[in-house]
């Protein structure tokens, strides 16, 4: 057998072995993720959990954490970057039902705004004040989801006449997020009269083109 062919078998086991611990790996982080968010609901904001709370309940041990996390804040951060994304995924869900960019916007609004009603509020809540707390010192945790929000009103936005959807988009996520964390910050639920005066304001963000 050649040497090059020896070097070629050599690396597509390399190939399939960093591969198989690949995904090995992503099955762990998966793991723990899940696991946190479930111990997090469980304490809401009475708590933080420990590092050794969320090994346990994901059945790995410190040494997984600390393969994939360096603290329980970078955890937390990846949950809240997790929780955005399944948020957007739902919410441009949602939006790609309707034919009209106004009735695109008013989904986008309700979507938002869900996450401050029933247990969703409970587990935004938690997730939140984990990641620093939600009162005006820090709401760093639903306003993190503004610039991946913001992207699903860009369509819409331009559909209505935006002169600059982008900008008009981080305007109206910003304020809808803002108000969000109000109303998890003072546990209530947005009323079907506040979801209309937001939606409203948020076409009113649309700035019309010269």
């Amino acid at each position: 057998m050649s040497e090059d062919a020896t070097g070629d078998l050599a690396s597509r086991i390399a190939e399939r072995t960093l591969a198989k611990r690949g995904a090995n790996y992503a099955a762990e982080v998966r793991r723990l993720l899940d696991a946190a968010l479930v111990v997090i609901q469980e304490r809401g904001t009475a708590s933080r959990p420990r590092v050794s709370d969320i090994v346990s309940a994901a059945g790995l041990s410190n040494e997984a954490f600390y393969r994939h996390f360096s603290s329980k804040d970078a955890l937390v951060a990846a949950l809240l970057e997790d929780g955005t994304e399944r948020l957007r995924t739902y919410v441009g869900h949602q939006m790609s039902k309707e034919p009209s960019p106004e009735a695109k916007v008013r989904r986008w609004v309700e979507g938002v705004l869900a996450q401050a009603v029933g247990r969703t509020a409970d587990s935004t809540r938690a997730v939140s004040w984990n990641a620093g707390g939600l009162g005006e010192e820090s709401m760093q945790g639903p306003l993190s989801a503004n610039g991946p929000m913001a992207s699903l009103l860009w369509e819409p936005f331009t559909e209505l006449g935006s002169a600059d959807p982008e900008f008009d988009a981080q305007l109206a996520a910003h304020a809808t997020l803002g108000m969000l964390a109000d109303y998890l910050w003072r546990r209530v639920e947005p009323s079907p009269e506040d979801i209309d005066h937001i939606y409203e304001f948020c076409l009113r963000t649309v700035s019309p083109r010269a």
